[in-house]
C-alpha cells in the first residue's frame, strides 16, 4: 500500500462520494455540495491509494485561535494502516500554536482513539446540534 497525502482540493464529487459511503455517512447522498463545501474550508488534507480517495480530515478556523475539525474519514479497507494519525498529525502541525484544536467523538471507540492521538477530553462540555 502505497498512500499519499495531499493538501490541494482536486477530489471530484463521485471520489468524495464513495469515500463517505464507505462509512455511511448521510453526507455522501449530496455529493455535489459535498465537494462544494469542502473547497470552501479552509484545511483539507487526503490520503490517496493512487487514484482512489481513501481519506479525509478537513478543518475550519477563526485564522488565530480555534480550530474546528469537522471530518475525519478513512475507508474502511484502509483503517488500522495510520493514516487517521497521519491525517490529525497533519492537522495538529498546521494549527500548533492555536489555543485549540476541537472534534466531536461520536462515541467510546473514538474518545479513546483520539486520546491516543493526543487529543484530551473536557469532561462536563456538551455539543448541541441544530438541524434535521
Amino acid at each position: 500500500m502505497n498512500i499519499t497525502y495531499s493538501d490541494k482540493k482536486d477530489f471530484s464529487a463521485e471520489a468524495l462520494q464513495k469515500l463517505f459511503q464507505s462509512v455511511d455517512w448521510i453526507s455522501a447522498n449530496y455529493p455535489d455540495r459535498l465537494k462544494k463545501a469542502l473547497e470552501n474550508c479552509e484545511t483539507v488534507f487526503t490520503a490517496w491509494d493512487g487514484t482512489q480517495l481513501v481519506g479525509l480530515i478537513n478543518a475550519i478556523d477563526d485564522g488565530e485561535l480555534t480550530a474546528y475539525v469537522h471530518y475525519l474519514c478513512v475507508n474502511p479497507a484502509y483503517q488500522g494502516h495510520g493514516i487517521g494519525r497521519e491525517l490529525l498529525n497533519r492537522i495538529k502541525t498546521k494549527y500548533n500554536g492555536y489555543l485549540y484544536i476541537i472534534l466531536i467523538a461520536e462515541n467510546e471507540s473514538l474518545v479513546k482513539y483520539y486520546r491516543q492521538n493526543g487529543f484530551k477530553y473536557i469532561e462536563g462540555r456538551y455539543v448541541f446540534f441544530a438541524g434535521d
